[in-house]
């Protein structure tokens, strides 16, 4: 059994204050890991389960073909590792903006670090995601247009609820737009929400995107003694 609580990492960044903890839940009986930012969690391993949903649901047509994914947002690599459990997946692109957090994978902090950094399929880099779609760059820096097949976002905790305001944007007509022009024909959009479902929103993705909907992802959360549920949006072009 490890300590009960570690912080195996603490960084001051222009974000704030980010810190890595792993700690043992004595109601899971197994280790967890944490990323905080400031008094925010941003990540814990003892949820994930809308995580990996919404790459299941976004890659649940892509059929045989081999497909490039972008992954905005790292955090402890539960999406993207699921990314790679399809084996159409070409190639996967991980945009994070936190530097820091991208030196835990590489360096072995976080468990999931050792699959990415391992697959050749996989490249972490180290970039704002909303601002290189907002600079005109496309979300790959080497080749502005270049195309994707899926992009699947897991960064603010909701289209309402952002991490930092320069990221309002994005969930403008405007903003979905830039991203809409980086995937291919017949493309999807896959995003995460902590809120319940936001007509608002399903509105304005519906001027840029088609087959657009909402799925409600259920999960037990043993803490409280009740199911818990997040947000998956998904959107074709």
């Amino acid at each position: 059994m490890s300590a009960r609580l570690e912080e195996l990492d603490w960084r001051s960044t222009p974000w704030g204050e980010i810190s890595l903890r792993r700690r043992w839940d004595p109601v899971f009986d197994a280790e967890v890991y944490e990323i905080k930012l400031d008094d925010d969690f941003l990540m814990s391993s003892m949820f994930t389960a809308a995580e990996i949903e919404m790459v299941r649901l976004a890659l649940a047509d892509t059929g045989e073909r081999e497909i490039d994914v972008v992954v905005g947002g790292l955090g402890l690599g539960y999406t993207a590792q699921t990314v790679l459990e399809y084996s159409q997946v070409r190639s996967l692109a991980v945009i994070e903006a936190v530097g820091e957090v991208v030196e835990w994978h590489q360096s072995g902090l976080i468990p999931a670090g050792a699959t990415l950094t391992s697959d050749d399929r996989c490249r972490l880099v180290h970039g704002d995601f909303f601002a290189l779609l907002r600079d005109g760059g496309g979300l790959d820096p080497a080749d502005s247009a270049r195309r994707f097949h899926a992009v699947v976002v897991d960064i603010d905790h909701s289209p309402r609820h952002v991490l930092h305001p320069s990221h309002a944007d994005f969930y403008t007509s405007a903003g979905l737009g830039r991203l809409a022009a980086c995937l291919h024909e017949g493309g999807i959009f896959s995003l995460w929400s902590n809120d319940p479902p936001d007509d608002e929103f399903i509105e304005v993705l519906a001027t840029v995107f088609r087959d657009v909907r909402a799925e409600v992802v259920r999960f037990d959360n043993p803490l409280q003694d009740h199911d818990a549920t997040n947000t998956v949006y998904l959107a074709r072009v």
